[in-house]
């Protein structure tokens, strides 16, 4: 066991160590079963790249298989539990994982995505090509690893604008490094969130910000990882595990702020004392209603999982500049240029850039001509937005460059339903937009135009993408429009597109209806 679990185990004998919506599990339960993972994994021959992909809803074993991955020297892929056989299956391709591990809910899609890459499934019978959880574990030595191995950072998969998601190994500012796997526990021993006692996990696990709660586990912190959000569950398990820190987005907030008065109180939620705020930018009301309820213990995290957190900014801080991101934190510093990358001056607006002191930028390891967009400039690196700073140096946001859409803390890409849309039998044209949205911050709007002579059923057309892509990626309303602002080009500005639609200067639009 890591010396930090081996601590607590030893302060704590009869506390949980690891908790989920099916139970409860002492250190040395987890301790037995990460040795386990760890080994049946060094005993694979996982080829130099030594990948491992997870794709699995919210549950224990994901974070004890991501863990145990870690401890065997291997770089584990979080996979989104949303994609469908095909979606999955380029991201175990282009990762050149060895391994699967998947759950009850994605057991069928991950065997038809695994190509020749072994499947491992929790709560699943065995079949010719699953092996279950349980006989994985019993069939491997249950001794502690070494402590020499070496760690292997995480690689997570961002979508581009193309539709294909890009591979990016989890960056230094968010990899405790280490040449051994001893010098790495130890460093993570000292991450922030660690201070603050049992670690609540609210959002789903293939995002970097959930996935933390498995790198605490290997400090002796404990975690409750609970299943698919839901806002009073969430105030029940702060209440009933006293625990002190989550990471969460926007759409936490909106929704905790949605339940009743009576609902809100009847939960004691004052052992929280640190809430990482990321994904998305926090509307002002929200976060100043969540200040007012849970009082100053947010610390608002900007960045991406390609380069990890570029601004920081906590309550107090936010409160003295409402909407602000915050401002760089080493090694970055912000700066906002013009087109031609000269430098802007105080509170005018241009491309966010941030310059890295270490010279690394963003790297994308399967796609050089992404990591050269991003790092127009050795050193220099953008995140796609557009922005300003204040004379005290914080960072506000107020556009992307690029299209994408940031709805309920998910990367939203249009460009993928669109090249599905345009293959529909009636339409002619069509643009995806983000739109407001009460609840999610955003929502993906499909702009339809229809063939000549067709009159175009939305209800069909939306079940007809559902059944192409994955839900979370379709728009969530249609409107049949007369018009997309091409320009002569053939180009939409989707900046333009958007503000003509909300303005009402679209004619023939008709009602989205939600």
């Amino acid at each position: 066991m890591p010396a930090f679990a081996a601590a607590a185990a030893a302060s704590n004998p009869t506390g949980f160590a690891l908790v989920d919506d099916r139970g409860e599990l002492s250190w040395s339960e987890v301790d037995e079963v990460l040795n386990r993972v760890a080994n049946g994994l060094l005993a694979m021959d996982l080829g130099p790249r030594r990948r491992v992909a997870v794709f699995a809803e919210n549950c224990a074993e994901v974070a004890l298989a991501h863990l145990g991955a870690l401890l065997a020297g291997c770089s584990s892929v979080p996979v989104n539990f949303h994609l469908t056989a095909g979606e999955a299956a380029y991201i175990v391709s282009d990762s050149e994982a060895d391994v699967v591990f998947a759950g009850p809910e994605t057991v069928d899609r991950a065997g038809e995505a695994a190509g020749g890459a072994h499947v491992v499934a929790w709560r699943c019978d065995a079949t010719d090509s699953v092996t279950p959880w349980a006989d994985f574990l019993i069939a491997s030595d249950p001794s502690e690893p070494s402590p020499d191995i070496e760690p292997l950072p995480n690689l997570l998969y961002t979508s581009g604008t193309t539709g294909l998601p890009k591979g990016t190994e989890l960056p230094p500012t968010m990899f405790a490094g280490g040449a051994t796997m001893a010098e790495h526990l130890d460093e993570l021993g000292k991450a922030r969130l660690a201070k603050f006692g049992t670690h609540l996990v609210v959002g789903p696990m293939y995002h970097t910000g959930p996935l933390s709660g498995m790198r605490l586990l290997a400090t002796g912190t404990p975690s409750v990882i609970l299943g698919r959000f839901d806002a009073e569950a969430t105030l029940a398990a702060i209440d009933r595990y006293r625990t002190g820190s989550a990471v969460m987005v926007p759409t936490h907030f909106v929704r905790l702020l949605a339940l009743p008065e009576d609902v809100r109180r009847r939960y004691d939620i004052s052992s929280m004392q640190m809430v990482a705020h990321t994904g998305a930018k926090c509307p002002v009301d929200v976060m100043e209603a969540m200040i007012a309820w849970w009082g100053p213990r947010f610390r608002d995290a900007y960045g991406a999982s390609e380069v990890g957190t570029v601004c920081s900014i906590i309550s107090e801080e936010w409160l003295e500049h409402k909407g602000s991101v915050g401002r760089a934190i080493e090694p970055f510093t912000a700066v906002v240029l013009d087109d031609h990358l000269h430098e802007l001056p105080p509170n005018s607006e241009g491309r966010l850039y941030f310059r890295d002191a270490t010279g690394r930028g963003i790297v994308y390891p399967n796609d050089p001509e992404k990591t050269a967009d991003s790092n127009p400039k050795p050193g220099l690196f953008t995140l796609g937005e557009i922005g300003y700073m204040d004379e005290d140096g914080y960072v506000f946001i107020t556009d992307r460059v690029s299209d994408m859409v940031v709805s309920g803390g998910a990367n939203l890409y249009p460009a993928e339903a669109e090249q599905l849309l345009i293959d529909h039998h009636g339409v002619a044209d069509v643009a995806c937009i983000g739109v407001p949205h009460p609840d999610l911050g955003e929502e993906l709007r499909a702009l339809v135009i229809a063939e000549a002579g067709v009159a175009l059923d939305l209800d069909e057309l939306a079940l007809w993408l559902r059944d192409r892509l994955t839900p979370m990626k379709c728009p969530r309303s249609y409107v049949v429009a007369t018009d997309l602002l091409r320009t002569t080009m053939g180009k939409i500005n989707k900046r333009r597109l958007r503000d003509a639609y909300l303005a009402g200067e679209l004619d023939g639009t008709e009602d989205p209806g939600s």
